[in-house]
């Protein structure tokens, strides 16, 4: 189907302001009689706090205020698990937490008052590792886990494995007597820092009516303040999230972070209170992704077909659980850990771990990367063992029409293997190559996630369109689809509509940016909206101009009756009747999505066998996709989500050594950048079996899963050898060839 609006990549409606500088952001925010935040941190992984004394802090010129934890006592947050103290109460359970606040009339005056402040600690056991964690007589880092708000599930035995989800189909142990071969390893994946620019921030002020005002990049403010009244004990309308630009978010920015001391201080000062992150707080004391030991046995019969298969994750949660949003305060991805693969029995079990690391949260897929490293690595290994191309194991075995997922859901629509032999025809996978250079498959599939949102439609006798949304949009373009969107169902040029944002009062609920779900819910909502105001215009047009309503559209700023051709503008007609056409309309879609979409990767390597160093020669992606909005837009979410698996393949990782985070700059935390995407080829391949009126389907998160383990299997068929740990460095690959070498020489 051929539209008008839909399918051009016009530029993004925010896009002049963040070029030109005048984008306002957090940072930017300045109040009158403003102070300043800054936070003391704990630099043990685990120590009790015997004795602060803040009195010199207190005594210096331009201090207005210290808190410690005695003076928030039994305040805690968190996005759906309450564990998180506004500030450390007796206890400090990693390198990095709060443990003191300092507030200011200037940032570098908090800093000063800051080094004033002492502390008396007594340090502690630490735990860093998660099967150290779990072993018999490790340290319980939370023995009042079950008192905890929030928490899913009584612990029967307190343990720091806090939260166990499990996922079976069929019987494995039946699976595996089944198999003519079973493969078994464990897979390691690393922290990873989500690598926005704009770090965490937020200002605060209590106005006159005792309504608490915030500005902060938040992606999902409803939700935020939901947590905050929780928190805090009041009513979630004292809070007010002002629509602020959001310098980049990849799953992060979600939380409350620093609006509570914030708001503890705005209380006792009276003055609006500022705090802004610097980047070594957000790499030690944020919300990284987790890092995952995911232990996998996989039996398959010798024609390939895959029969039981059995996973244990263990993913790192850190100090604190408090970052994970969703109703079981787990990872979701962590029910993927089967691939896109049709196995008849499979037992998944995973297990979110505390340590004396830094807390982690979500980050673009959640818990599936982990294991879609692990599980598209052993279908490698599998295919080794039988003899098998790794091509021909996965045509085999990949998921058909209406085939379950051990997570439950099924799709009316699998397009696994078309997209699979797309990748790889594209790619010339099967072409010779030289030594040292390998290439290497992945494959999975996304779908939209499920939500709340809201939009409105106004039409002025001006001739002015406004579409008002409850989403803060975090950078990814949602206020120029959602445009595109409603010009299409209007009728008219997206460059007519101008886009409005609902502050917090501007909604019962918004689910927040995240999941892949900003189209299918805020998308829809905004058709929705849009679809009433030129129902209302059509029934002002059938009652001032007396034209069947059947018979009436719109075309730019003029109605036309179908019927005779006749054309009247509605602007003129809205001056008529004396009142603006507006609309206010919810879209609530909590179903699973009977739609997802498949991401097939191939990845192109060659490696030095002198130095261990790979290099991405090219990367070929290939999508199931739907209608595009904007293919500008859809094209950066797959170079974006590829680049963001590069990293995470072969050079991100936020090294932890003795509980502290060493990789505490941008210079030490590797993040890559334009120079380090390779050769890439994206094919798309568009059907009409996409969501809502216009066919389309998720592109936020399914880039990024397949990447890792695309060019992990690629390392492997270059030298001989899996690498089972990320990030692949030049030390683990010469590892590998000398361990090869060595088998060789025995051999």
């Amino acid at each position: 189907m051929t539209y008008a609006a839909l399918g051009r990549s016009i530029p993004r409606i925010d896009g002049h302001d963040k070029v030109t500088g005048t984008a306002q952001y957090t940072a930017d925010i300045t109040l009158e009689g403003m102070l300043w935040v800054k936070s003391l941190r704990c630099p043990f992984p685990h120590a009790r706090i015997n004795r602060i004394d803040a009195s010199k802090a207190l005594a210096l010129p331009g201090v207005h205020d210290v808190l410690t934890g005695d003076d928030v006592k039994g305040v805690v947050y968190g996005r759906r698990l309450q564990d998180i103290p506004v500030l450390a109460q007796g206890l400090a359970r990693f390198a990095g937490e709060r443990v003191a606040a300092v507030c200011a009339e200037s940032p570098e005056i908090a800093e000063r008052a800051l080094a004033l402040i002492e502390v008396e600690y007594e340090e502690l056991p630490a735990v860093f590792d998660v099967e150290d964690a779990v072993a018999e007589g490790a340290p319980i880092l939370h023995p009042n886990v079950n008192a905890y708000e929030g928490l899913p599930k009584q612990l029967e035995t307190v343990s720091n494995a806090y939260i166990t989800k499990r996922w079976d189909t069929g019987n494995v142990e039946t699976g595996f007597a089944q198999a003519d071969v079973v493969v078994e390893r464990t897979y390691r994946t690393q922290r990873v820092h989500q690598g926005y620019l704009e770090p965490h921030s937020c200002v605060v002020w209590i106005d006159d009516e005792g309504r608490v005002n915030i500005w902060a990049p938040n992606k999902a403010p409803y939700r935020t303040r939901r947590n905050l009244s929780q928190a805090l004990d009041l009513p979630e309308d004292a809070f007010l999230f002002h629509p602020i630009a959001i310098g980049g978010d990849f799953g992060a920015k979600g939380s409350p972070m620093d609006i509570p001391l914030c708001y503890f201080f705005a209380k006792r000062t009276g003055r609006p209170i500022k705090a802004v992150m610097d980047y070594t707080e957000e790499l030690t004391a944020a919300n990284p992704r987790h890092a995952a030991t995911v232990h996998m046995k996989t039996g398959a019969r010798r024609d390939g077909t895959l029969v039981a298969h059995q996973v244990r994750v263990l993913y790192n949660s850190g100090g604190y659980g408090g970052f994970k949003p969703v109703p079981d305060a787990d990872l979701p991805g962590a029910s993927s850990a089967a691939g896109a693969y049709r196995i008849p029995n499979v037992a998944i079990e995973a297990h979110q771990v505390y340590t004396n690391t830094v807390p982690c949260g979500f980050m673009r897929l959640p818990g599936m990367v982990q294991v879609i490293f692990g599980v598209e690595s052993q279908v490698d290994a599998i295919a080794k063992e039988l003899s098998m191309d790794p091509l021909a194991l996965r045509m085999k075995n990949l998921m058909g029409d209406g085939d379950p997922f051990p997570g439950g859901e099924a799709y009316t629509e699998t397009r696994g293997k078309e997209t699979l032999q797309a990748a790889v025809d594209a790619a010339g996978y099967g072409q010779p190559r030289p030594p040292y250079v390998g290439r290497g498959l992945a494959v999975n599939q996304k779908d939209p996630g499920e939500g709340e949102s809201y939009a409105g439609v106004t039409l002025d006798a001006e001739g002015g369109i406004v579409v008002s949304t409850s989403v803060f949009d975090p950078g990814t373009g949602t206020y120029t689809a959602l445009q595109q969107i409603a010009a299409e169902t209007l009728n008219v040029a997206p460059g007519d509509i101008r886009v409005n944002v609902w502050n917090s009062d501007g909604a019962p609920f918004d689910s927040g940016v995240g999941g892949s779900r900003s189209i299918r819910v805020a998308g829809v909502a905004t058709y929705k909206a849009a679809v009433e105001a030129k129902e209302k215009l059509a029934a002002i047009a059938s009652e001032l101009l007396h034209w069947p309503h059947e018979s009436i559209d719109m075309e730019g700023h003029d109605l036309v009756r179908n019927d005779t051709g006749e054309r009247y503008p509605w602007p003129q007609l809205l001056a008529r009747s004396g009142s603006p056409v507006t609309t206010h309309v919810g879209n609530k879609d909590m179903t699973q999505s009977p739609v997802t979409g498949f991401a097939a990767q191939v990845a192109e390597v060659s490696v030095d066998p002198e130095t261990g160093h790979v290099t991405l020669m090219r990367f070929t992606t290939a999508h199931d996709v739907g209608n595009i909005v904007n293919p500008v837009g859809h094209q950066s979410q797959i170079e974006g989500g590829v680049l963001t698996g590069i990293g995470y393949a072969l050079m991100e990782d936020l090294q932890v050594e003795d509980g502290r985070v060493v990789t505490a700059n941008l210079g030490e935390f590797k993040l890559p950048n334009i120079q380090d995407l390779p050769e890439l080829q994206t094919v798309l391949l568009r059907s009409e079996s996409g969501l809502g009126p216009y066919n389309l389907k998720e592109i936020g998160e399914g880039p990024l899963a397949p990447v890792a383990a695309a060019i992990a299997n690629a390392v492997a068929d270059a030298i001989g050898r899996p690498i089972l740990d990320l990030p692949i460095t030049a030390e683990k690959v010469l590892k590998a060839l000398a361990e090869a070498s060595r088998e060789e020489t025995k051999g």
